[in-house]
């Protein structure tokens, strides 16, 4: 049986929670150099992995010359101590245009059903880390070529959170207050059962990421769950940015170091500081879905999204990177209307 939201959720709610996700990344990324200046650099040295040149491009982005560039954000649900076994939560694709001064967000649903890159498997696209792991391929760049395969834009970066990360900077930040809006309870990673009552409550790096991963206590499902990252991530925007977040330098630089990983070269960071500080907040736009995705319950819940609309997404992304695909790459990936996956 399928599913059709009749109404569409509270898009500014979304598209306010969607920011504040990839401008927490980009600040964890980017955002601390600018106010903790080159001493993060040894970290941003250590966790760089540079990703080879897309095959959509024929000419490599330089930063430095103000080129457009894009920036795959991941969340992932791996735990440090699993370093080999994780799965995309988040995925935000950022197109940046240091010449227009903005930047262009898309948040891609982790349940969004896709055909894989290097694979004719059709599946939710948060087991293309997998299927990269076991074609040999790689975890991160199969997820890269599965997303430039959808919109035909080539991923430049990309910048990548695991749970322990998060976990790690609300600690580093000193926690963050919440107010409960019903009694639920959610297992913690590590297996303990964490009951939330109603009313305010202190929350710990643990407990917070249990607060913003629960959605089957609440009738309102990713609605309720989306709201509660938007309280939690607001915090640690503010947090990061204050002088608060300046005094925990050491914490919150032993988070960065030891649970993110990001493909920009050290000396491409100052680049990316300056673009990032030129960048005013209301040109940070996200791109919302104007024909809502139909959910299908069968096999999981899968999110289908009209071809017609991965098409529009995809002519802003070109437009905001002022790149043209080559026409044979088109043809090579163009995919078919998708359809539901049959009931098993």
């Amino acid at each position: 049986m399928s599913f059709d939201k009749q109404t569409p959720p509270p898009h500014n709610n979304r598209k306010r929670l969607i920011q504040r996700i990839a401008i927490l990344l980009l600040l964890i990324v980017v955002g601390v150099g600018i106010y903790f200046g080159t001493q993060l650099w040894g970290v941003f040295a250590k966790t760089g992995k540079p990703l080879k040149k897309s095959t959509w491009r024929t000419e490599k982005v330089v930063l430095e010359e103000k080129d457009p560039f894009t920036v795959l954000l991941i969340g992932t649900d791996q735990r440090s101590t699993d370093p080999n076994n994780w799965r995309s939560d988040v995925l935000i694709l950022a197109a940046v245009n240091p010449k227009t001064k903005s930047i262009k967000l898309i948040s891609i649903p982790r349940d969004f059903y896709v055909k894989i890159a290097n694979t004719e498997v059709r599946t939710k696209i948060n087991a293309a880390a997998a299927y990269g792991r076991m074609k040999g391929i790689g975890e991160v760049e199969n997820i890269r070529q599965t997303v430039e395969n959808i919109f035909h834009v080539p991923i430049d970066y990309y910048a990548k959170v695991n749970f322990q990360g998060f976990e790690d900077l609300v600690d580093a930040l000193g926690g963050v207050d919440v107010n409960v809006k019903q009694r639920f309870k959610q297992r913690a990673i590590g297996g303990k059962m964490i009951v939330f009552e109603p009313g305010p409550r202190h929350l710990n790096g643990s407990e917070a990421l249990a607060y913003v991963r629960n959605r089957k206590s609440f009738a309102e499902g990713d609605f309720a769950r989306n709201e509660r990252q938007r309280e939690v991530i607001s915090q640690l925007i503010d947090k990061m940015t204050s002088i608060d977040g300046v005094t925990k330098f050491n914490e919150v630089t032993k988070a960065v170091g030891n649970n993110f990983d990001h493909s920009f070269h050290f000396k491409e960071i100052p680049s990316l500081i300056k673009t990032y500080r030129e960048i005013p907040k209301e040109k940070i736009e996200t791109v919302t879905f104007e024909a809502y995705p139909k959910m299908y319950a069968r096999s999981g819940s899968v999110v289908i999204i009209p071809k017609t609309e991965i098409q529009r997404l995809s002519q802003i992304l070109h437009q905001q990177l002022e790149y043209k695909p080559d026409d044979d790459m088109i043809n090579k990936t163009e995919g078919e209307e998708m359809e539901p996956p049959a009931n098993r």
